[in-house]
């Protein structure tokens, strides 16, 4: 059997892989695809890659060279942003004190820190920062935490991250005098709380045409407003101006965190921000990157996975406001101090979720709609969210876990693209089925009573098999195929040239066809190392993550010599300053029987 056509058979002939995929082959122009190569001076797999996600000649040049200069919009085009700008600037002018309410994830923690940096900057007094226990209060500003900070002098809070649907605590901080504007981006209501702008570029009324953004890209927005209007205001006439650049590593930090679309205006603030992460300017980052044992220049990649759970882990099992404090101090000794705060409890995150995750997998046998709904009695809420991400990653749909204590349940839900799990989960608010809930397309968080988890897991299945829902058997998109000695550093940093990657911009999947395992062994958590040799002399390394007691893990530990099929991303590994092309392996398929060329 010979490769398949785009849109057509299974790629190779893989209707089924090891991992229970059907590969298919990203469709692309071919005519585009030579335009691309011969005109950018391309490897033609590249410039394929570049065509599967929709980029051509008049959109090459500044996709591989991203730039805020061209990106950034004007901020006023976001709907409040004005009200909210003049609220924040007449609170710098006459010197009111000012708090900062975040939520206690990264995207949270970075937008708080965000504006604390700024103010401090302007007006010499950091703003007062609040992060709610996700135990104790829960998401989002509460009426009981708004009180507070009036009593401690508040007299503006910023909610950043949180906030749209927070109509009683709104409610609560105007009846005590305390005005509000709210920094979201959060699906909204057509109601409104109670604030003196509400910025959110997910309001039913903005068309600002900006909703992919994460909370911190919309906080970014509003200081480039708010700077913009003080520099007018002749503020600056005698001192310097806030760099507002140097604060772009915590925009690319929680923009890639909270996974949203890395395409336009995200692309150019993730790839400039990350440039800025590199010079470790950041005091709070730069503890964190030593902590991790992070040397490399950062990618998106350890933003996502090395940086970002650290941070969240204060949020999950430890002090909510840790991560927000350590990106906002400029204090050396206390960023070292939190952040070795925060690897502690990222190891004891780990251990928690492992246990929830091997309860909740035993619940998923017989679930066969199209969203996985599991529940445990004295699940740690903290690790919901991650274990809801595993077993999305390990079903290929969307998953919701829900800690249950008293008949209540705490849940998390995460999703994948084209199923929008956050309209899902305020349909259900809507419907009486939840006490509480809200979310975006990828991710939600709701709060159900337990005699109330039958109908859920209904209404869910319903509303998203309504949505299209997902493959009977699910996809593995693939770029096309690569040999073993093709697999060279050379391409590898073509490659790279695609980055950042995530949603909007998935980093490129090849197979590597007839491909031999050698030396197999297991290392760390269930991974798996190995060599990768092809018909030549040339060998690869490679790696498959959690790979140990999978069907793809069994394969390459089998040592028997037959060729695979291997699907997966090939990248660069600067380990200890040696520069190597390794393979990450994501999935595998006996190789005699399937697709030959």
């Amino acid at each position: 059997m010979t490769e398949n056509a785009p849109g057509a058979d299974a790629y190779l002939g893989v209707e089924r892989s090891l991992a229970g995929r059907r590969w298919s082959l990203r469709p692309a122009d071919d005519r585009a695809a030579r335009a691309l190569e011969q005109t950018q001076a391309l490897d033609p797999l590249v410039a394929r890659a570049l065509v599967a996600r929709g980029i051509d000649l008049a959109q090459v040049e500044s996709f591989l060279a991203p730039s805020l200069r061209s990106s950034l919009p004007d901020p006023s085009v976001l709907r409040d942003m004005d009200r909210a700008v003049e609220t924040i600037v007449e609170a710098v002018q006459n010197g009111r004190t000012v708090a900062v309410f975040g939520d206690y994830d990264v995207d949270g923690a970075t937008s708080a820190a965000l504006l604390a940096r700024y103010l401090g900057a302007v007006t010499g007094q950091p703003p007062l920062i609040y992060v709610p226990d996700r135990i104790k209060e829960g998401y989002g500003p509460n009426p009981t935490a708004m009180r507070r900070l009036r009593e401690r002098g508040a007299e503006l809070v910023i909610t950043v991250d949180c906030g749209v649907v927070a109509f009683d605590a709104l409610d609560a901080a105007a009846e005590t005098g305390l005005d509000a504007v709210i920094i979201d981006h959060h699906a909204a209501e057509a109601r409104l709380p109670a604030a003196r702008a509400v910025v959110n570029p997910n309001r039913l009324d903005d068309d600002s045409g900006l909703g992919h953004l994460a909370a911190c890209g919309v906080a970014f927005l509003v200081l480039v407003a708010v700077n913009r209007r003080l520099r007018e205001a002749g503020m600056f006439q005698d001192r310097a101006e806030p760099d507002l650049l140097s604060l772009l590593d915590l925009v690319a930090l929680g923009t890639v965190c909270d996974v949203v679309p890395l395409i336009g205006l995200n692309r150019a603030l993730v790839a400039q921000g990350l440039k800025i992460m590199a010079q470790r300017r950041t005091v709070g980052l730069d503890a964190l990157m030593a902590a991790a044992g992070l040397s490399d220049r950062p990618t998106a990649y350890h933003a996502g996975y090395i940086l970002g759970p650290r941070i969240n882990a204060a949020g999950r099992i430890g002090q909510a406001d840790l991560g927000a404090r350590l990106l906002s101090t400029e204090d050396g000794g206390e960023a070292r101090m939190i952040a070795e705060q925060l690897n502690a409890h990222n190891e004891d995150r780990k251990a928690i979720q492992e246990q929830v995750l091997a309860e909740a997998n035993e619940q998923v046998d017989g679930q066969t709609g199209p969203v996985i709904l599991v529940a445990g009695e004295g699940w740690h809420p903290g690790v919901i969210g991650v274990v809801a991400g595993r077993l999305r990653e390990l079903y290929d749909r969307p998953a919701c876990a829900v800690a249950l204590e008293g008949g209540i349940g705490k849940a998390s839900g995460r999703s994948m693209p084209g199923i929008d799990l956050g309209s899902a989960v305020i349909e259900a608010r809507r419907e009486g089925l939840l006490l509480a809930g809200g979310g975006h397309p990828m991710a939600a968080g709701f709060t159900v009573a337990a005699d109330k988890l039958a109908a859920l897991r209904d209404y869910l299945n319903d509303h998203v098999a309504a949505q299209g829902g997902g493959p009977a058997v699910p996809l593995l998109d693939v770029d096309g195929a690569l040999s073993v000695g093709g697999a060279t550093t050379a391409f590898a940093e073509s490659l790279e040239r695609l980055a950042p990657f995530g949603p909007g911009n998935e980093e490129p999947c090849f197979v590597l066809r007839h491909a031999r395992v050698v030396k197999p062994s297991i290392v760390g958590a269930g991974h798996i190392r190995c060599w990768l040799t092809g018909a030549g002399t040339e060998r690869l390394k490679a790696i498959a993550f959690r790979a140990g007691e999978t069907q793809v893990g069994d394969a390459l530990l089998a040592g028997t010599g037959a060729p695979l099929h291997l699907a997966g991303r090939l990248r660069i590994d600067r380990w200890q300053g040696r520069v190597q092309p390794q393979f990450q392996i994501e999935d595998a398929v006996p190789a005699w029987g399937q697709g030959t060329e």
